[in-house]
């Protein structure tokens, strides 16, 4: 794991953004040949597919604040859960992300994500019925000073505890440092045990601009994080299962390995520097991914999946002692790339705003 000098802070920040272009380098095609089945469409601007853990059943998030069951190509008339009276939607706000808990569904609880009427962070549990989901218990519940960097992922760790990743509050260059403030909830991966009463949020890592998406190696537990960048570069963060301590993603010191701002960053977690990084000349939102574990695909077994939402491109890594190695560029699009999904076999998804979802297969 790349690990950033604390040292280079002090670096001038002449090179920074603005002065000259970002230049992604050189990505090879992969040769690979793989292709995309939709497996839904009609969908009012989804976010995240997920598979329901015991159930293998997939779940569409759709922005508005309607979960609806994948069926026969179509999502289900009668919702898992429309809490479209309690949401703000569009732009970045909206209903952002599911977790389901990994016991269900013998334990039928389910979390979600979302902006509520007033633009501020809401996460809310509820218990599935056969009545309609039952609201339980808020979780969660942050101001948003501006309307964009909510974050998105929801998700449970290998740890069986509940991460969240949040963005820096909004606006441009971070301009009140909430990243780098540990006061501050925003700009942090936060994790929540929600089986021990009375427990709250505590941050696994700060120093994120905009985490939209993160997951955890099924098989691994490793940690990759698509950091959404400021003027010139997306980044994929990796954190190895076993990893100790608070991480320092480094924003808004850092974009990608560039020091942006002259200020000091907070010394209370590790820094840690991203595995790769690409241009605005290459997209202009990363959407991160997962590591492929699925079997219909051999030759992708234990590469990160991760891509663009403007541009559709996707890309395939592997990481070999801490390091990101043959990065490549898969021949497959998704305009408005949401989200990734993984079902219960591993198997790959692929979610597009403009109305889709598309499984991954051979070409």
């Amino acid at each position: 794991m790349r690990r950033l000098a604390l040292a280079s802070v002090l670096l001038v920040v002449a090179a920074c953004a603005g002065e000259e272009p970002s230049v992604t380098p050189s990505i090879p095609a992969s040769p690979e040949p793989l292709r995309l089945v939709e497996v839904a469409s009609g969908l009012a601007s989804p976010m995240q597919v997920v598979a329901a853990p015991g159930v293998g059943t997939l779940y569409v998030v759709e922005q508005a604040g309607t979960i609806r069951a994948l069926e026969d190509g179509q999502a289900a008339a009668e919702p898992l859960l429309d809490i479209r009276d309690q949401v703000r939607s569009g732009g970045e706000q909206g209903l952002l992300a599911l977790a389901f808990h990994p016991g269900f569904p013998d334990d039928p609880r389910f979390y979600v994500h979302y902006s509520n009427r007033d633009g501020d962070t809401r996460v809310a549990e509820y218990r599935a019925a056969e009545s309609g989901a039952v609201r339980t218990r808020e979780l969660l519940a942050v101001d948003q000073p501006y309307e964009n960097h909510n974050g998105g992922q929801l998700t449970f760790g290998p740890d069986g505890l509940l991460y969240l990743g949040l963005g820096d509050g909004g606006a441009a260059f971070d301009p009140e440092q909430r990243s780098q403030d540990l006061g501050s909830r925003l700009g942090k991966l936060l994790r929540l045990d929600v089986d021990r009463p009375g427990a709250d949020w505590e941050p696994a890592a700060y120093g994120l601009r905009n985490p939209w998406r993160f997951s955890f190696d099924r098989e691994t537990g490793d940690l990759y994080v698509g950091d959404v960048g400021q003027d010139r570069w997306e980044e994929v963060d990796y954190v190895p299962a076993g990893t100790d301590g608070l991480l320092n993603f480094g924003w808004d010191v850092y974009e990608g390995d560039e020091v942006v701002e002259d200020h000091d960053l907070t010394e209370a977690g590790e820094l840690i520097g991203p595995v790769t990084v690409y241009g605005h000349d290459a997209g202009c939102s990363i959407t991160g991914g997962f590591v492929y574990r699925g079997s219909a695909l051999p030759a992708l077994r234990g590469r990160y999946l991760y891509g663009d939402y403007c541009s559709g491109t996707v890309w395939s890594l592997r990481v070999e002692d801490g390091e990101a190695v043959d990065v490549r560029r898969e021949r497959v699009e998704v305009p408005l790339l949401t989200s990734f999904g993984e079902d219960a076999d591993g198997e790959l998804y692929l979610v597009s705003q403009a109305g889709s979802v598309h499984r991954l297969v051979s070409g």
